[in-house]
């Protein structure tokens, strides 16, 4: 088959969930014979105008985009919608709800089956002015109308396309990264001034939907003995609100501003946290969560739907959302019952390990792809893809 990828700032991935689902799911493809162009942004890769490179067998091509907050993924997307529709291809797969706004251009303008990814309801995001969430708002109706398949990453986005729309969607899930080899001596952990398994790890964009400011107030009200808070993420167009927690964390030495991790720091520095704190509002499926569970850090979490999908009862510990009281007793009652915290993170790892699969998404996609294509030969193709179809 022949696809084409809209919505993704570009590859190699540096920062963001759908970039690292590109980079992983994509070369899979290619891997089996299929062929992937993927329509990126000029801003993030760096690179001329519709110039071409190759990553691991996918073609990503440049496209316009001026690098302002919001308008370099409308423009991008639309070009890249305009792009697919002559290029013959058989299938053109949108990624997140903002992209989705040009699903209907290949729809009504050639042969190919538009499917669409839904990784959260990013209209909800506070990063965006009126106007933005609107036209992402939109965006999802768009998605509804003209997709010719729906994917989405957690049950709960599933449940909201149906009980909103009457849409059913196809669940597939993310599924965490593997992460590099790291420095068993944690050097660069030492040379932060932390210790293994005594410091609290906080992953993400700092962003205000994730929270981070509930997190810093919480360890600054318990201010646990021999324990730091380490917050590892950049900004995504949000600058004064990084500035803010700068300001509320000013008084508090034990509290660490990473930036952004790759590589074997992000693999040292996680592997040797004593906790992960994910207390978002809003997400889609969190990779930086299942990431943590798969290599064994007891987490806790928010109680949003995403979050108690991917916890349970006793994979982690879960808190009010939103509610600092909840987390500041939650937080205590972590730190003073660490064996009871590694035997949910023993059950947490085990549960991403059979669930969560990047060779199985791949060959979920693929299912899906050729159903709506009319490729499938007598493959079995699940009860949910049957319902999108």
């Amino acid at each position: 088959m022949k696809i084409a990828v809209i919505g993704s700032k570009g590859l190699p991935p540096k920062q963001g969930g759908i970039e690292h689902y590109c980079a992983e799911v994509y070369p899979r493809m290619v891997a089996q014979g299929h062929s992937v162009d993927l329509f990126a942004r000029s801003s993030y890769l760096g690179l001329p105008w519709f110039s071409q490179t190759n990553y691991r067998g996918v073609r990503v091509i440049s496209l316009p985009s001026p690098n302002l907050k919001g308008i370099d993924a409308f423009i991008s997307s639309a070009l890249g919608a305009i792009a697919a529709r002559g290029n013959r291809y058989d299938i053109v797969h949108f990624h997140a709800l903002g992209p989705s706004l040009f699903s209907w251009l290949p729809n009504v303008a050639s042969s190919a089956k538009v499917v669409v990814t839904c990784q959260g309801l990013d209209w909800q995001r506070a990063k965006w002015g009126k106007l933005s969430s609107r036209l992402i708002f939109l965006g999802e109706k768009t998605a509804v109308r003209f997709a010719d398949g729906m994917i989405v990453v957690s049950d709960a986005l599933g449940s909201y396309f149906k009980q909103t729309y009457g849409r059913e969607t196809v669940y597939i899930p993310n599924a965490p990264a593997s992460y590099d080899e790291s420095d068993p001596a944690f050097t660069y952990g030492t040379s932060l001034g932390l210790e293994k398994g005594r410091y609290i790890i906080f992953i993400g964009r700092l962003v205000p939907e994730k929270c981070p400011d509930l997190l810093i107030k919480a360890f600054q009200t318990l201010r646990p003995l021999g324990w730091k808070l380490v917050l590892a993420g950049g900004n995504s167009d949000t600058e004064s609100y990084i500035t803010e927690l700068g300001n509320l964390s000013m008084s508090s030495s034990d509290i660490l501003f990473a930036g952004e991790l790759r590589g074997s720091r992000l693999a040292e520095i996680v592997r040797g946290a004593g906790l992960f704190v994910l207390p978002s509002n809003l997400e889609g499926l969190p990779l930086a969560m299942l990431e943590a569970m798969q290599e064994g850090v007891p987490v806790l979490a928010s109680d949003i739907p995403p979050h108690r999908q991917l916890l349970g009862e006793d994979r982690g510990l879960l808190f009010q959302a939103a509610n600092l009281d909840s987390l500041v007793k939650r937080l205590n009652w972590a730190l003073h019952n660490s064996e009871a915290m590694m035997a949910m993170s023993e059950k947490a790892k085990e549960y991403v390990k059979l669930h969560y699969n990047w060779d199985r998404i791949t060959d979920d996609n693929l299912r899906l792809y050729k159903a709506l294509s009319g490729q499938s030969k007598g493959s079995v193709i699940s009860d949910k893809v049957k319902a999108s179809v």
